[in-house]
């Protein structure tokens, strides 16, 4: 941390350069000219693609942000380094990697936002990370309204709710939690471009979320869920029990925070009467740091459906058995990097994006990769499927030329069993088929234990749906179904792994198990033991 006298320094250079009324004309300029931005312009102009693949805005926000933000400006000086430095793609690309230990845990709040001034944000929203330690983020109007694009590319090009009145029904957990807090605002801003939506807060109270659909969802065209996937899943198995008809109601889904399988979208879509799954449900790819860094399209979904039945083709882009989030990026917005460590497809993702708290080649600890627009079409070609070409006997919308960020998640969800590593995509797929998916909510917690002679085997405990009772038949069903996926999606499993070991041990839990599956807390779905 900096000490007293160093942050008074900062505070004297900061006082004399911006005097509190020149900080109120910057904020309500900065206002203006984003609600007029966002208000004004339709979408098309908003995600028109960067001729310089947003090489000019990435580096008018290093020169806004070492200008304005004290802690970066101290960041910089400890590494040697000088502003004037700083004047091509190169030269940003040799500029020191920011993260949560080296940069934001080691300066105030304050000197983390522009003139080393709080009060420079107008919200603070709360995570809780990976440590379970909450952090705080505050932000400004201006960073909702670039997120909002992301929405209302999702809400056009999907949902058509231009057109169509939509009840937006937000089940990210509310109070002072980023999910929920951010998805609103974004939600309303749309609402204020003049779309017809209207928006409501159950957050992640099922009998609320009942009562609304059961209440309101008539007067209206469409309702959108919005939440984590595996409490949206939640949500539908849950209405269904209680009766409710979700397929009157034309229901769209968008999701956040965790990987899911096409299977998974198809089965979630059949229980609520999808018929158009490029259309019908969108990802979002997003963080507590920055907001929502990129999102599915109609055509990155028809791309990575194409990819879900080819595994091998998969493979070969992504280099992992594995499959990603696939979504789209505006580099105006979100500028990415990769960081690789030798000759392989994936590494670690960077980006830098104007937030809150700016950040510059911020170190998020995702893996994955960036592919162009037409690098990806021309991979495709390779494979004659034309991604475009399958849209367009269904619609027109959501084709953007804008490049692909694919996003495998953390390391830590990862475990190795014979040197093999088991995601957790590759368990869910499993869960995932005919019969077995009618058994269990989709949720599990898979780990490695050891016998008696120290033997090892994958251990996966599996939740049961509502109602449903344990039986040795299902069991040995859910093993099997588990251990013919792994054997297809991870060549790895099929050729490391004993065949008297491949058989996964399933023991299974009734729905809310406190030590497993507890409620109202985000799920982790390995175990280290």
């Amino acid at each position: 941390m900096l000490n007293g006298s160093d942050l008074s320094q900062f505070r004297v250079a900061i006082y004399e350069d911006c005097s509190m009324g020149q900080l109120r004309d910057e904020q309500r300029q900065r206002a203006i000219s984003a609600l007029n931005g966002f208000l004004s312009t339709p979408l098309s102009d908003l995600i028109q693609p960067s001729k310089d693949r947003g090489v000019t805005s990435v580096l008018q926000l290093f020169q806004d942000v070492v200008t304005k933000v004290p802690a970066y400006q101290h960041f910089l000086a400890a590494h040697h380094r000088s502003v004037n430095e700083i004047q091509t793609l190169e030269d940003f690309q040799t500029l020191p990697l920011i993260t949560k230990e080296n940069y934001l845990r080691q300066y105030s709040l304050s000197q983390l936002c522009r003139h080393g001034q709080l009060e420079t944000c107008d919200l603070i929203a709360v995570s809780s990370g990976s440590t379970g330690n909450p952090t705080f983020w505050p932000r400004f109007i201006s960073d909702e309204l670039q997120i909002a694009t992301r929405f209302e590319q999702i809400f056009y090009d999907s949902f058509q709710a231009d057109q169509r009145r939509t009840l937006a029904v937000i089940c990210f957990t509310l109070g002072t939690w980023v999910g929920g807090i951010y998805t609103t605002a974004c939600c309303r801003h749309l609402a204020t471009k003049g779309y017809p939506i209207t928006v409501i807060t159950p957050g992640n109270q099922k009998p609320e979320i009942f009562r609304v659909i059961r209440e309101l969802g008539e007067q209206f065209d469409q309702v959108v869920l919005l939440g984590y996937p595996p409490f949206i899943k939640d949500v539908i198995d849950t209405g269904i029990i209680e009766g409710i008809e979700w397929a009157k109601y034309q229901v769209k889904l968008v999701f956040a925070g965790e990987v899911f399988s096409e299977e998974w979208r198809s089965l979630v879509g059949e229980r609520v009467g999808s018929t158009q799954p490029y259309y019908d449900s969108a990802s979002l790819y997003g963080t507590a740091d920055a907001g929502v860094l990129g999102n599915e399209t109609p055509l990155s979904i028809c791309i990575r459906r194409f990819l879900a039945e080819h595994p091998d083709i998969a493979k070969q882009l992504f280099g992992e058995s594995r499959l990603p989030t696939l979504v789209q990026y505006d580099p105006k917005s979100r500028f990415f990097e990769v960081q690789k460590t030798d000759d392989s497809i994936t590494g670690t993702l960077l980006f830098s994006g104007d937030n809150g708290i700016p950040l510059i080649r911020y170190h998020i600890a995702d893996q994955g990769g960036i592919i162009e627009f037409e690098e990806m079409l021309d991979f495709l070609k390779q494979w004659d499927f034309d991604p475009i070409l399958e849209l367009q006997k269904i619609g027109d919308r959501g084709i953007y030329q804008l490049p692909f960020v694919f996003v495998f998640g953390r390391s830590q969800f990862i475990i190795s069993y014979f040197g093999a590593n088991i995601y957790p995509e590759n368990i869910t797929v499993g869960l995932e088929q005919p019969l077995i998916k009618d058994w269990v909510t989709g949720k599990f917690v898979m780990s490695i234990l050891e016998d008696f002679d120290q033997n090892r085997w994958l251990s996966v405990v599996v939740e049961l749906a509502p109602g449903i009772e344990e039986t040795e038949d299902k069991k040995q069903a859910i093993a099997t179904s588990i251990l013919t996926q792994l054997k297809r999606l991870n060549s790895e499993f099929a050729n490391y792994v004993p065949p008297e070991y491949q058989t996964p041990q399933i023991t299974l839990k009734l729905t809310g198990d406190p030590e497993y599956f507890p409620l109202g807390v985000k799920h982790r779905y390995t175990r280290k033991n």
